[in-house]
């Protein structure tokens, strides 16, 4: 062969060989698109939950007038607090006072006469039916005083418990008419505060669970509770149970009405984690992209649970170290290959062909 035909021959077969090169690497990228690869590890999840809630008195009534009449004397001020039994308003009652006086007097005539004929009796000069007839007089004028001095006790209304009153707004001399209001005694030496969680963290609370709770009164300061009482009925179109928790409130700090913020902090634990991108939400189904060993995504259902620091924690569905699709999962097909990048990993590059020198021939 002359050194022209062979010249011609090594370039037809650098040329063959650089065709066969591009090939493969068209073949090996495909249509597959690129997205971002990692595992599934394990994270550290804290069940918190935040809520908002009101503030009730620990005990809250409304003193009202058990009667028609008109009011002689106030025994409070504006937010004064008063123990059990003080006196809250007089009313008038001397009407009630004279009446007494006077079933006083007959009861006590009535029992001095009851006296002279027991006396009689002895001696068999009275009958043992007139005695009893007396007896009776004597016992109906004591019922009847005995009733006119409840109707004199309903006119001195008196605090239930302990607590503090509400301002006042009326004025001794007013008429007030049965069941009007005197005055609100609330007891705020605790705080109950309802709030509402969803039924999914019902396995998450228990009574006598501490709860931390935020004022915007008081921005800087926390108060602490537990929780005293869960509500038995979920609510069926919120899906959320109400749940009631007492602050200590020796400072007073806190009043009836108030909206505070809400923490329950429960224990936390180490479960299986995925990045929150790579979840797939569809409806009440969760799933994720799992790649085999010949690069294919497959679509896997989990079952997911608490959600911290852009992770996700997985219940089930997939194990520790299976590789899935990190993020990207809008460009990838169900059971379609891809190419998966794994941040911090150095790509490795692939030659397009096998590398041919080419010498030359001296002549």
């Amino acid at each position: 062969m002359s050194l022209r035909k062979f010249w011609f021959a090594g370039l037809i077969s650098i040329g063959l060989a650089a065709c066969s090169g591009g090939g493969d690497e068209r073949s090996e990228r495909g249509d597959a698109p690129t997205v971002v690869g990692g595992t599934v590890t394990q994270a550290e999840f804290t069940t918190d939950i935040e809520a908002v809630g009101t503030a009730f008195a620990n005990e809250q009534t409304v003193i009202t007038s058990p009667v028609t009449e008109r009011i002689e004397r106030l025994g409070f001020s504006d937010g004064d607090i008063v123990q059990r039994g003080a006196m809250i308003a007089q009313l008038s009652r001397g009407e009630e006072s004279a009446d007494l006086s006077a079933i006083e007097a007959r009861a006590r005539e009535a029992n001095q006469q009851l006296e002279r004929l027991v006396s009689l009796q002895k001696r068999g000069f009275a009958t043992n039916a007139a005695v009893d007839q007396q007896t009776a007089l004597r016992d109906g004028a004591i019922a009847d005083a005995n009733a006119i001095r409840s109707r004199i006790s309903d006119r001195i209304i008196r605090a239930p418990f302990d607590g503090v009153l509400s301002l006042r707004t009326i004025s001794p001399g007013t008429v007030v008419t049965s069941g009007s209001p005197i005055a609100t005694i609330s007891d705020i030496s605790a705080i109950k505060l309802d709030f509402t969680v969803p039924e999914a963290y019902l396995t998450a609370i228990e009574k006598g669970q501490v709860i931390e709770a935020i004022s915007t009164a008081y921005p800087d300061q926390i108060f602490f509770g537990t929780i005293n009482n869960i509500d038995p009925l979920v609510d069926p179109l919120s899906r959320s149970v109400t749940v009631r928790a007492i602050l200590p409130n020796n400072s007073r700090l806190l009043r009836p009405g108030m909206l505070l913020t809400v923490k329950i902090v429960s224990d936390s634990r180490i479960s299986l984690a995925i990045p929150e991108t790579a979840l797939i939400a569809q409806g009440d189904e969760n799933f994720v992209f799992v790649v085999d060993k010949e690069r294919i995504a497959r679509r896997t259902s989990i079952k997911t649970g608490l959600r911290s620091d852009g992770m996700i924690e997985v219940k089930s569905g997939v194990r520790k170290g299976t590789k899935i699709v990190a993020d990207g999962t809008v460009k990838v097909r169900d059971d379609a290959p891809i190419n998966a990048v794994v941040p911090g990993q150095q790509k490795r590059q692939k030659s397009a062909g096998p590398t041919t020198k080419a010498t030359g021939a001296s002549r």
